[in-house]
C-alpha cells in the first residue's frame, strides 16, 4: 500500500487573529499597562537622592625609609575637597599605616558633625576587615578595627568600599608627598594648593595685538 505525502499549506499570521476575533472569551480582562517592578525603581531613585547628601572620604597610608605617613580626604557633595595629611612619629606596619589613615579622615568627620559618610580605600585588608567580612588576627590591627567601629557609631550611616589603587589617587598623592618629609615633633606644615593652569605662564605677561588677537594666532 503506497503512502501519499500531502505538503501542509502555510498558515498565515492573519488567520490566528481572525479566528480569535471570531470566538470571543466571556471573561476576557483587558491588560493593564502596569510594572510591577515601578516600586524597585522608586526605592532605588530615594537611594540615589540620599547618597546625594552624602559626603565621601578617601584614604591611604605609605611606609618608606624616611618615615610614615597617611593622608585623607573629604569630599563635599558638591565636591568641595578637604585634604588631611599625617606623618606618624612611630614604627609601624604598611596596614597600621593603612588604618590610621581612615581613622584620620572618620575622624575628621566627626569633628566637622558629619553624619553621612561613605569611605573608600585601596586596601582591601582594611575595608574588608571594618565590613566584618574578614576576620582580624593581627593583635596589632585588632585594636585599631575596634576604634573605627567605636568611631562609626556616632554616625547615622556610614560605609566602606574598597577601590583599586589608580581611583584612589588624591589620597595616594598626600601620601606620597608628605612621607617624603622629615618632620620633628610639633612640627607642622601649612596646607598645600593645587590649581590647574590652563596655559603656559608666560601667556600671562604677553600684550594682546592691537586687532584683539593673541600674539600667536597666525603660527603654524
Amino acid at each position: 500500500m503506497s503512502k501519499i505525502y500531502v505538503t501542509q499549506k502555510v498558515i498565515k499570521g492573519s488567520a490566528l487573529a481572525v479566528y480569535l476575533a471570531q470566538q470571543p472569551i466571556n471573561d476576557y480582562q483587558p491588560m493593564h499597562p502596569e510594572f510591577p517592578d515601578a516600586n524597585i525603581m522608586a526605592l532605588f531613585e530615594e537611594k540615589l537622592d540620599k547618597d546625594r547628601d552624602k559626603w565621601i572620604m578617601w584614604f591611604d597610608g605609605a611606609s618608606n625609609t624616611l618615615g610614615h605617613g597617611v593622608g585623607a580626604a573629604l569630599v563635599s557633595p558638591d565636591n568641595q575637597y578637604i585634604p588631611f595629611t599625617a606623618i606618624l612619629g612611630f614604627d609601624c606596619t604598611n596596614n597600621m599605616a593603612k588604618y590610621e589613615a581612615c581613622a584620620l579622615g572618620v575622624q575628621a568627620a566627626i569633628d566637622f558633625n558629619f553624619k553621612l559618610l561613605k569611605v573608600y580605600g585601596d586596601s582591601a585588608l582594611v575595608i574588608h576587615q571594618l565590613r566584618r567580612e574578614w576576620e582580624t588576627r593581627d593583635p596589632k590591627l585588632i585594636p585599631y578595627q575596634t576604634y573605627i567601629k567605636e568611631l562609626a557609631e556616632l554616625f547615622d550611616d556610614i560605609s566602606f568600599h574598597h577601590v583599586p589603587r589608580e581611583e584612589n589617587q588624591m589620597a595616594d598623592a598626600l601620601v606620597t608627598l608628605v612621607s617624603m618629609f622629615q618632620l620633628t615633633p610639633h612640627e607642622d606644615l601649612s596646607y598645600i594648593e593645587f590649581r590647574c593652569r590652563g596655559r603656559p605662564a608666560h601667556c600671562c605677561l604677553v600684550k594682546k595685538e592691537w586687532d584683539g588677537k593673541p600674539w600667536y594666532f597666525d603660527i603654524k
